[in-house]
């Protein structure tokens, strides 16, 4: 795009006026931090955060973060400055991310499930001279020069300042985080977003929630996913309680559904792979129908509408209001807004209208506005644009590009790489990605970096990677190479290749071998034509092993429902076959079914192949037989406990027998955010 392109009448107009109402400006002088700190003096014995069995009410978190911004004061903290926070899921979490934005710097959140190559990616490209973390997570670092603190470990020396919030003289335009996602070219990229970023989020869109005081929040996903973000300062800023969820209640939909129902939780954010399995267990009559729901807020991925059909037959489609959300992390979390009816169901992927201080705007390749029904590329303008990417000017340059609408010299547009189209009604469709980024789990994943990897796989001299239907309408990533060593080829090495240098959730569930890459006329990969082939799979473990009795032989039967798979021997590792968290919450409600048998999902991750589970399925048994009759019991029913206490319980219960058991292909469902 270069220049103005022609527009003309009443279609420019519609297009640059009409379905992009002029932009509201929503001015502040103020710092997110410095908004949480007047709701700390008008609320300040309200609960601000929980987790488990612990809370800090606003002004205990207000004190705490205070305390610790004094600390990163004196080791230099500053405005621009970068704090880095490599934490578990915890009150600490909340403490460290209001402490350094109180401090003035902006914090760059590392999620300690990453592989340690990820990790020290990302820690040497931030070059963050402060390191907040907690004492267990010390030993996953890796060698550093910065300054790190065990925010658990060091409370007489960190908290031992004054409670007053520091002078700092950062204001709204200074950074207030900065968030890595997937990168094209094998480097995580570091998107950086502003105070005013965030805080024009919250009040462009107050008109439409009115969050209150009375809500209730959780905080489901992972801090380093900009969805977070949303969660923590919608419940905050409005005076709201924020239950920040236990990681393994994330990964149980039942668990999660207590926790819902015992917290009260009124305003719900969820990715729609989050959110399938949810509707399935909040289906079951050993789940409590007590919801206090105002919201349920989709993000992260393409929400099928289908998908909703049995929450809108339960619920009906006003109480709670469902609301699809599409976003991008470089334009600050969300950018369209459309509430949700039971008309919508028949619809494809309807994302709404923009946020009143952006615009959107769908493009032709010729940079021209695309008429009704067309497809185009959304771009992105006005206040929720990011300054950029750290480190990267070139690739900034790229993607945010001058704003051809605009008569203002500085204003810029960014480049999605989305397709969609207009509705005659000024609402928008997401038709899906242009490029190699797709999303899985609610992760954006750029293909090309798995790739980069893949080819520096000694054994392959080539390597791509697509997605492919599962058989039950899933997408899953698969890998394909071409062998440089064949003899040196397993799934389980190249698994492995990848595991140290890219998360979980960018592992391929299945490698297959071709003999050449497929290509273009033009000599470059022909990706439609790989998402069709299936060359020779790669087998997932060292070698098949046939089940002994009867009950391996049932979990057999059930893995390869579970995992639509054909051979599956009991050695076989359920992650390494495509299985994660969410599968595995199926996986034993399909045990608790076929074989009356109990499995906890802390076992399926501690024992996750039938050889074991069979081994603990018999060991569980000979413990029963040898209970006192009263012990017997009394075995399931728990002792009064808090919440915290709860949850710990619910993951080692099983999910309820679903009706639709003898269907078991239908329940393949979907992953979620880490």
């Amino acid at each position: 795009m270069s220049g103005k392109p022609p527009l003309s009448g009443e279609f420019c107009h519609r297009v640059a006026e009409g379905w992009n109402p002029t932009a509201r400006d929503y001015p502040s002088d103020q710092c997110v931090h410095e908004l949480f700190e007047e709701q700390a003096q008008r609320t300040p014995d309200a609960v601000a955060v929980v987790f488990e069995d612990n809370s800090l009410t606003y002004r205990e978190l207000n004190a705490r973060a205070n305390r610790l911004a004094h600390h990163l004061r004196s080791l230099g903290a500053g405005p621009e400055s970068l704090v880095a926070l490599f934490l578990e899921r915890s009150l600490e979490m909340i403490v460290a991310i209001l402490g350094t934005l109180k401090a003035g710097g902006a914090y760059v959140p590392i999620d300690p499930a990453y592989p340690a190559g990820r990790v020290a990616f990302m820690l040497e490209d931030a070059d963050a001279p402060v390191i907040l973390t907690q004492v267990a997570l010390r030993g996953k670092l890796p060698p550093t020069s910065a300054q790190v603190i065990a925010l658990d470990g060091g409370w007489e020396s960190i908290y031992q300042d004054c409670a007053a919030a520091p002078a700092t003289g950062v204001t709204p335009d200074n950074l207030a985080y900065v968030i890595y996602t997937s990168g094209s070219t094998g480097r995580p990229k570091g998107t950086l977003i502003t105070h005013h970023n965030v805080v024009r989020l919250m009040q462009a869109t107050a008109d439409w929630f009115h969050f209150n005081e009375q809500d209730v929040w959780t905080m489901f996903h992972s801090y380093a996913f900009d969805f977070s973000v949303w969660e923590i300062w919608g419940a905050l800023l409005h005076g709201g309680r924020l239950i920040v969820v236990p990681y393994f209640v994330s990964r149980s939909p039942e668990a999660f559904c207590q926790l819902l129902a015992a917290e009260g939780i009124t305003v719900l954010n969820q990715t729609p792979g989050a959110f399938r399995p949810l509707i399935q267990a909040e289906s079951s009559a050993a789940v409590p129908r007590d919801l206090a729901l105002r919201y349920v807020i989709f993000g992260g991925e393409p929400l099928q509408m289908q998908s909703l059909k049995p929450w809108f037959e339960r619920h009906g489609d006003t109480q709670p209001q469902l609301v699809n959300m599409y976003g991008i992390t470089e334009t600050t979390v969300h950018v369209t807004y459309r509430p949700l009816t039971k008309q919508d169901v028949q619809s494809p992927s309807v994302i709404g209208v923009p946020i009143p201080d952006l615009q959107v705007y769908i493009l032709d390749p010729q940079g021209r506005p695309a008429p009704v029904g067309v497809p185009g590329e959304m771009f992105v303008g006005g206040a929720g644009l990011a300054r950029g990417y750290l480190n990267r000017p070139e690739l900034t340059a790229e993607r945010f590009i001058p704003h051809p609408f605009s008569d203002r010299t500085d204003a810029r547009l960014y480049r999605t790489g989305d397709l969609a189209h207009w509705l005659a009604d000024g609402h928008m469709v997401f038709l899906g990605r242009m490029d190699q980024q797709v999303k899985i789990r609610g992760f954006r994943i750029e293909l090309g970096e798995i790739e980069s990897v893949l080819w520096q796989h000694p054994a392959t001299s080539a390597g791509a990677v697509t997605t492919k239907p599962d058989g039950v309408n899933e997408m899953e990533l698969a890998a394909f190479v071409v062998a440089r060593d064949a003899s040196a080829l397993s799934a389980a090495s190249l698994r492995q290749w990848l595991a140290e240098k890219l998360p979980d959730y960018m592992i391929p569930s299945r490698f297959f071998i071709l003999p050449a890459l497929p290509l273009t006329p033009n000599g470059k990969l022909d990706r439609e034509a790989l998402a069709l082939l299936d060359g020779v799979e790669l087998a997932s473990g060292a070698g098949y092993a046939a089940p002994h009795d009867a009950v391996e032989r049932e979990l057999v039967t059930i893995w390869q429902n579970v995992l639509c798979r054909e051979r599956i021997g009991i050695q076989d590792n359920f992650f390494n076959l495509g299985g994660h968290s969410l599968l595995a919450a199926v996986m034993i409600s399909h045990i608790k079914h076929r074989l009356g048998k109990e499995v906890s999902l802390r076992q399926m991750f501690e024992h996750p192949t039938i050889e074991k589970q069979a081994e603990q399925i018999a060991s569980t048994e000979d413990q029963r037989q040898n209970l006192h009759p009263i012990e017997k019991a009394d075995r399931r029913q728990p002792l009064p406990m808090s919440f915290g206490q709860q949850g710990m319980w619910l993951m080692q219960q099983t999910l309820p027998d679903p009706a639709t058991y003898n269907q078991p292909l239908a329940w393949r469902l979907s992953g979620v955010v880490d």
